[in-house]
């Protein structure tokens, strides 16, 4: 069995420090300098990986810290990519928020992540985890849409222009020392929900047709993945300020998301009932480790231990215990806004996380 995940484990995003905030806004005002910005971004950093170790994490990552979103940092390091209006309806009106676009022909003319993944490297001796967005998050908000017509008169080009940037990313990554990446997905979680499938089929697609198409997609941009590299991937049914986008379980993509995609964990949120029960882990395939998100990171009130301990052994009725893992049910803080809660709020789950994991596993 692979090394990770571990048995205690969390998503990646947490709570940006207020002196961080602070920085940032400074720095768009024009009050301190990329130099001093830099220098507070990195020391942040550093308190995140020891608040990470502290806790009993494993998995190290830098907390997002230098991206203003979960897909932004990856935008803005993607020459062809910006971003433009969502064309996605959320509870009746327009989401007020930017998605990715493809105005021009996408490449990869740096690295993506590289800088993260080496700075949480150079600072911890446990194992950096490095997190990116799912290919398919270049793509749901607007469908077709999401691409110019003149950069891509077909959308196919355009999927196979990104699965060959990820490719060429995770083979840097894997240069630099990395064995541990997770891709954070949130269009195929949101396709288990009967209210987004009908909004999928309003526009002119298919959702059974579009969960094959990304999952092959993503399958793509795994195809040339070293071999010591354990890949995981988190479902996500939105995580923005404590709100989410979607609800139900995961029947409807189970079959062949769980038995069809090439990587060797998967990251559930089952924080609440909008995520359904554990039956559909029965579809899982038997190489793939499952790592339960049973702690919200949406309100600040504690799970108890036996509630977490006996959650973890109805679903293990479905996989069996020794390829189950724990962790929170998402980030907190998929933006720089981040969740309702507080930074010992976020200690205090972290360090729940590994307790009952230890209690668990041992």
């Amino acid at each position: 069995m692979r090394a990770h995940p571990f048995r205690a484990e969390h998503i990646g995003s947490l709570l940006r420090p207020q002196p961080l905030k602070n920085a940032f806004r400074q720095h768009a005002a024009g009050e301190i300098d990329t130099l001093l910005l830099e220098e507070t971004l990195d020391g942040a950093i550093i308190d995140a990986i020891r608040l990470q170790e502290e806790a009993g994490m494993q998995a190290i990552t830098d907390g997002e810290f230098r991206r203003g979103s979960w897909f932004l940092g990856f935008v803005e390091a993607i020459d062809g990519l910006t971003t433009a209006p969502s064309l996605f309806e959320f509870s009746g009106a327009h989401s007020a928020w930017h998605c990715p676009y493809a105005e021009r022909r996408v490449q990869r003319l740096a690295g993506v992540t590289t800088h993260e993944f080496n700075f949480v490297r150079q600072h911890t001796d446990r194992t950096p985890k490095a997190t990116m967005p799912s290919p398919t998050a270049m793509h749901f908000w607007r469908g077709d849409d999401a691409v110019s017509k003149d950069a891509y008169p077909d959308i196919e080009t355009y999927f196979a222009d990104l699965a060959h940037l990820y490719q060429q990313e995770l083979n840097e990554l894997e240069s630099l020392g990395c064995t541990y990446v997770q891709l954070d997905e949130v269009p195929i979680a949101m396709l288990c929900d009967p209210a987004v499938q009908a909004q999928v089929a309003a526009r002119g697609d298919d959702p059974a047709n579009l969960l094959k198409r990304y999952v092959a997609l993503v399958n793509e941009a795994l195809a040339d993945r070293p071999g010591n590299m354990t890949v995981g991937m988190h479902l996500c049914r939105g995580n923005y300020k404590g709100q989410w986008m979607a609800e139900g379980g995961y029947a409807p993509v189970a079959e062949l998301l769980f038995g069809g995609l090439h990587v060797d964990a998967f990251f559930l949120e089952y924080d609440s009932d909008r995520a359904g029960g554990f039956e559909p882990l029965a579809a899982m395939s038997d190489d793939k480790l499952v790592v339960l998100g049973l702690v919200t990171t949406k309100a600040g009130e504690l799970e108890s231990t036996d509630l977490l301990k006996r959650r973890v052994e109805e679903a293990a009725q479905f996989v069996p215990l020794e390829r189950l893992a724990l962790s929170p049910q998402c980030g907190f803080a998929s933006s720089a806004g981040g969740n309702p809660v507080t930074e010992a709020d976020e200690r205090a789950k972290l360090a729940l996380v590994a307790q009952v994991a230890a209690e668990i596993w041992g």
